[in-house]
């Protein structure tokens, strides 16, 4: 019985937590738009609508059926470059990480690839891939891979040899030693290099839309500045902000709690 109700204390306490995160969220949020709105007010609605006119645009654009066709087609653009890149850099970075001489080689690369900036890669896939779906999500892919590379690798390189040694002398199961003892370490490492990806995929989306593809977000936001309609560029820089905070807020950081509860439980 009691541990019945210090495992519901402690689920009544991160729940508490998470819902105390959102409304920190949702301050800063406000915060921001209180600033929109006094910049709007400064420079007129020419150059800056105000939020409520953004969304207002937004909300006509999504009645007239135009935003949401555009914005699956960049989800769909970014999400696959980005699930390909935490799959494969989480995958490399581990590996790397569990070799001093192998993460000493893929240093430097790493930093190589931080250090292009994502339009010269873009140049690069305009030239092999054409100007179809491949080149935007070749463009993310190869943006967020050393980013995931890099949290996989400094996760599996800074693995305490102590609890190794503990799994190692009870005689752990290879599952539980993964689960309890290797995933808790290293998810506290992938999951910052996960989100930050996740920020990347769509700014990088975007930018390849614009310069290389008819249709999608960055497609619709150049008709908007040839027609210098600022209020429509706006919402689709609202709406792309919105689903980037839906997928983080609604799945990652729920996720990232659930396997982090062990923080939480008293030791």
């Amino acid at each position: 019985m009691m541990h019945f109700l210090l495992k519901l204390r402690n689920a009544g306490a991160a729940t508490l937590a998470y819902l105390w995160s959102g409304w920190g969220a949702i301050a800063s949020i406000l915060l921001f738009c209180a600033l929109w709105e006094a910049g709007a007010r400064a420079y007129g609605p020419l150059v800056l609508p105000g939020p409520v006119a953004t969304l207002h645009q937004l909300t006509q654009m999504f009645h007239e059926g135009i935003a949401a066709p555009e914005l699956l087609i960049s989800a769909r653009r970014s999400l696959s470059g980005l699930g390909a890149a935490l799959l494969v850099g989480t995958a490399a970075g581990l590996l790397a990480g569990r070799s001093l001489t192998a993460a000493m080689v893929s240093r430097p690369l790493v930093t190589l690839l931080l250090g292009m900036p994502p339009i010269a890669w873009l140049v690069l896939a305009m030239l092999w891939f054409g100007m179809g779906d491949a080149t935007p999500v070749f463009t993310v892919f190869v943006a967020c891979f050393p980013v995931v590379f890099a949290g996989a690798m400094q996760g599996a390189r800074t693995l305490d040899n102590q609890l190794k040694d503990v799994a190692r002398a009870y005689r752990l199961p290879w599952h539980m030693t993964l689960v309890d003892v290797y995933f808790p370490h290293v998810l506290s490492y992938l999951f910052p290099s996960w989100i930050t990806a996740l920020g990347i995929s769509w700014k990088v989306v975007v930018m390849a839309e614009l310069l290389t593809t008819p249709d999608g977000v960055g497609a619709a936001l150049a008709v908007s500045r040839a027609q210098l309609d600022t209020a429509s560029s706006l919402g689709w820089i609202v709406a792309v902000l919105g689903l980037l905070l839906a997928v983080e807020y609604l799945v990652l950081e729920p996720f990232k709690r659930r396997v982090e509860r062990w923080r939480s439980e008293p030791a």
